[in-house]
């Protein structure tokens, strides 16, 4: 369908702000073609390769990380994992803006960090970098969608299949579509009732 009337999203005017992805677009294709292929096809136990192979792509990855073999990463040199930290099954970093995942934090399966958006209220539609941060000891549950911009605070839980798109407090267990604190975390256990 086509519209001559483009004054709310025009894509022939979006442009890719310099510098925008942090590293050439040659060496862009090169991280993905490893992915794609050596980081992709390593086996299941070989977390210390992953590791160094993000780290040889500028990632910051702490000692004894546990790293998926189908965890997708757009931009490696704009990831930190923490030491301890574990990224589950086909995890999404989309790390357009920054990504912080704290020691002994953990993002479980399927879950997608989002750090990238578009400025809808403009007609060229910027993208746009934003900064997420897992705290250390958080625990990012399956399923989970994360928005760009946002903080999970020290010792969070957020349970499986929220969609968080503010800042979730320390210690607390936050779940829902949008997410929400519901209660404290308690001597490192969470649970409903």
């Amino acid at each position: 369908m086509r519209s001559n009337n483009l004054d709310v999203q025009d894509l022939a005017r979006f442009r890719l702000p310099p510098g925008f992805r942090g590293r050439p677009g040659w060496y862009v294709q090169l991280w993905w073609l490893v992915q794609a292929t050596l980081f992709r096809w390593s086996p299941q136990f070989a977390y210390g390769f992953r590791a160094m192979l993000l780290r040889a792509f500028g990632a910051q990855v702490g000692q004894h990380t546990v790293i998926r073999p189908t965890v997708t990463v757009t931009y490696p040199w704009k990831v930190t994992i923490g030491e301890r930290a574990w990224v589950g099954d086909d995890a999404i970093l989309y790390s357009l803006g920054p990504i912080v995942i704290g020691d002994h934090a953990v993002v479980s399966q399927r879950s997608h960090l989002c750090a990238g958006d578009h400025d809808h209220e403009q007609v060229d539609f910027p993208i746009r970098g934003r900064p997420i941060a897992i705290g250390s000891q958080a625990w990012v549950a399956a399923d989970v969608f994360i928005a760009p911009g946002v903080t999970i605070g020290e010792g969070a839980v957020i349970g499986a299949r929220s969609s968080v798109f503010g800042d979730m407090p320390p210690r607390m267990l936050c779940v829902g579509s949008p997410c929400r604190p519901v209660k404290p975390r308690v001597g490192g256990r969470a649970t409903l009732k």
